[in-house]
Formats: C-alpha cells, structure tokens, sequence
C-alpha cells in the first residue's frame, strides 16, 4: 500500500469516524500495581508548525502568554519545531521576533523545516535535503547562539536515509506520546473531542510505562505532547488544554510529579534528548493512525 493511498484511507476513516473516540482502556490490577514502581510523570510540551508571522492576534504569541501565565504553573517552557523558511512562519520578521521571544523566555528552539512548504523530508532528494537542513539550523543558531539538537519531521516521517543526514547535522529526532490531532491550521481548526482524546492516549501510555517502556530522568517520566500554535483555536484554548492534561492524568491513574510541567529549560532539553529516536530501525509507537498510515517500513 502506497504513502499517498494510506492518508487518502486515514482521510477517510477521520472524517467517517469524527466524534467516535475510543473510551479509556480500563486500568487492571496488575497495571495498578506495576505503576507503584515507576516514577512520576511530567508532561513535556512541543509546538509544531510555527512561528505564526500574523500581525493579527498572534497564535504563536497567545500560547507563550498562556505558558507564561496560567494557574496550574507559571512560566512553564516547551519545545518549538519551527519552519524557518516557511513565508507564513519563520521567514518572515514577525516569525522571527516570535522565535527570538522564544528564546528568551527560555525555550528550545528545535528544527521542522526550512522549506517554503511543510514538505515531507523523504520527498526532498539529497542536495535539497541537505541544504535545508543546513539552512534551518543556520537559522536557529542566529537566534540562540547555537545550531539546534532536536528535530521532529514533517508528518513525523523519515527513513534510512533522512535518519542518517539528520545525525551527520547532529540532529536528534523527538516525537511524541500524545497528540492534540490539531493539526488543521486553517478551515474549521477548533477539537470539540479534545478532552476524550487525550484521555485515551494518556491511558494508552499509562500501559507503556507500567510496562517500563519510557525512561526515567531526573526522578520523573517525561511524557511528549504535542500541539500546534499555528492552531488559533489550540492558542485560546492552551490554559484549557493544561487543565485537561491534568484531568486526564487523575482519571488514568497516572501519578503526576509534584511540578506538572518543565519549567528549567535544561531540564527541558535533557529530557527530551532522552525520548530521542536511537536509530532509524528502532520501533516507535505514535498516537492514532501515525503508525499505520507510515507503516514499518518507514522506520
């Protein structure tokens, strides 16, 4: 089955099945037990797809106000996979002022694309592949000081061959446990099912990690999330998406660490470094339809 008849079919089952999330797995006995064992969890926050390059009530900008400012924990930071030469992202002055506040305020810059496009790596042949990466990191580095460590592919797809040009650049790929499938960035945006969703997926990882599947650093478990704050609708709603990550952890049983959230930007980075993707052939397990629609061959 090709690439581009599998999203046709995820398409599909998407539309067909909106609204029909699947209930939590119930947590046994034994889950119950195992996890008295493991660490707390702490959630690791990433932003795909930005900066947002609107002057008109900036996404990107709103969620930094809500991760700055909010009543579960201030001045939480996060990881940002930016698209550095996307017209409407970071290849535009307002995109770049985001990035630079990012920066500041203590966040990792990390690498998405550096592409006019939100193009899949694999379809870039190898000069194309390389000159963006070169330029991306090229670009970051001009902001921070220093060229990314963490990268998350478009549509969270590589192969052999991407893999091995993302180390040569010394490129680390992060991808995630939970996903707020806000993908969407225009046309109807809003997640009228967010809170199911992410209750299922947490329930889905508190499996992994009973079963001592996703490591321990610094005394927690740091479980990847992933939004997009190009997503005007995830941008009003982020102080909301908080609250449902906390809610979703009680209703799961997951024991959350007595900080929630990262709030020390080394801490930050040396926690996702450690949720890094080792090798191409190493099995990675994604949210929803992400593993069927790439199928194993893809990694």
């Amino acid at each position: 089955m090709t690439s581009g008849f599998k999203l046709l079919c995820a398409a599909a089952i998407v539309f067909g099945l909106a609204g029909c999330i699947a209930a939590p797995i119930e947590m046994t006995a034994k889950t119950e037990t195992r996890l008295k064992d493991q660490a707390p969890v702490r959630f690791l926050l990433t932003f795909d797809d930005g900066p947002s390059a609107s002057s008109f009530w900036n996404p990107s900008a709103t969620v930094l106000d809500s991760l700055k400012d909010n009543p579960l924990q201030p001045d939480i930071k996060a990881v940002f996979f930016v698209q550095t030469r996307a017209p409407r992202a970071g290849h535009s002055e307002i995109g770049r002022s985001i990035m630079r506040r990012e920066h500041n305020e203590g966040h990792i810059l990390a690498f998405h694309t550096a592409t006019h496009w939100h193009t899949n790596h694999r379809s870039l042949d190898p000069q194309q592949l390389e000159e963006s990466l070169s330029n991306g990191a090229a670009d970051i580095a001009a902001i921070t000081g220093a060229p990314p460590e963490l990268l998350r592919p478009p549509f969270w797809n590589y192969d052999k061959r991407t893999f091995a040009a993302y180390q040569q650049h010394g490129l680390h790929v992060l991808l995630t446990d939970l996903s707020a499938n806000d993908g969407k960035i225009w046309g109807f945006n809003a997640s009228p099912r967010r809170r199911a969703n992410l209750l299922r997926q947490l329930s889905e990882v508190r499996e992994r990690i009973a079963q001592g599947e996703i490591p321990t650093v610094d005394g927690v478990i740091p479980v990847v999330v992933t939004f997009h704050d190009l997503n005007r609708y995830t941008a009003r709603h982020m102080r909301e998406y908080l609250q449902i990550l906390l809610d979703s952890a009680a209703a799961t049983g997951v024991r959350l660490a007595d900080k929630p959230f990262y709030d020390d930007r080394a801490a930050l980075e040396k926690a996702a470094l450690a949720r890094t993707v080792q090798k191409s052939s190493e099995s990675v397990q994604l949210p929803g339809l992400w593993n069927w629609i790439w199928g194993h061959d893809a990694h």
